[in-house]
């Protein structure tokens, strides 16, 4: 069972803002009945360009609903620019979270305030991210889509891609073809990363940029590894060069683990931070 916050309920039960407004300024509308999902945004400026007014109707789960009528209480008073930069984060946390399973639905909330600024301002509805090659048949998601879930949320997984807009929820045959695309961005990301290290001019960093980039990098580049074989691995400590870490779940009792320190973790870390890094493993 879910667990839902007293504002996902509140909002459910008592949704703000439902219905339409007659010649809107602005409307947005995405997702569609047959994926089990759609939010029609409508938005009314003041004089000022204020939002003085907005409404929704949408068709989905309690989660959908709570994600709209919170954006509708969100948007109230901005400007446009001001409402463009509210993101689905947001409009979860708005909501004191939202159980995983359910992020898709204030993803759709932020697509559908996008859709209904960018109609206002006479934009050409360019869609990238729902243009492309169907690959969860169930509910219509894109390739492009997914991948740009994959590299806006940093995801790693097929069941963090499905959280975040619902690829891969039905039947599952598409699983296959998420992995691959999930592998295909990070690898795009690492290649991007080393060209742009290699363009520029080696500089010394200083420990907070150090610190900064061993994390990114263990988040990246070698949990994702790890965690597909049921390991894990923490960061504990950083002193200087030393960085020492933690295995967790089955890389504990791996009699493999001391040449992953090194030919994993430290050799990773030595690619993307300094060559110079010495890891060492802490038993905690």
């Amino acid at each position: 069972m879910w667990d839902y916050s007293e504002k996902v309920k509140d909002h459910f039960f008592r949704p703000r803002n439902v219905g339409e407004i007659e010649n809107p300024d602005a409307v947005g509308e995405v997702g569609s009945l047959a994926c089990g999902d759609a939010l029609k945004l409508m938005l009314k400026l003041d004089t000022s360009g204020r939002i003085a007014d907005v409404k929704f109707k949408t068709f989905g789960c309690g989660s959908a609903i709570a994600s709209a009528s919170a954006l509708t209480e969100m948007v109230k008073g901005k400007t446009l620019d001001e409402a463009w930069k509210i993101t689905d984060n947001d409009i979860a946390e708005y909501l004191d979270g939202l159980p995983e399973q359910k992020l898709h639905c204030s993803v759709m909330g932020r697509e559908a305030l996008e859709a209904a600024i960018a109609s206002y301002r006479g934009l050409k509805e360019e869609k990238p991210v729902e243009e492309g090659i169907i690959v969860c048949k169930c509910f219509g998601v894109t390739d492009n889509k997914i991948a740009h879930e994959v590299r806006e949320h940093k995801l790693t997984t097929i069941e963090q891609v499905t959280n975040y807009c619902k690829a891969g929820g039905g039947c599952g045959s598409c699983h296959p073809q998420i992995q691959a695309i999930i592998d295909e961005v990070w690898q795009k990301e690492k290649e991007k990363t080393l060209f742009e290290m290699a363009r520029k001019p080696a500089k010394k960093l200083t420990n907070i940029q150090k610190m900064k980039l061993i994390q990114e990098t263990i988040e990246r580049d070698i949990r994702p590894t790890l965690q597909s074989d049921g390991g894990d691995i923490e960061l504990v400590d950083i002193d200087g060069d030393r960085v020492m870490v933690s295995f967790r779940g089955s890389c504990v009792e791996c009699p493999s683990s001391k040449v992953t320190l090194k030919s994993t973790v430290e050799a990773k870390l030595r690619e993307f931070v300094t060559d110079t890094v010495i890891v060492e493993e802490v038993v905690s």
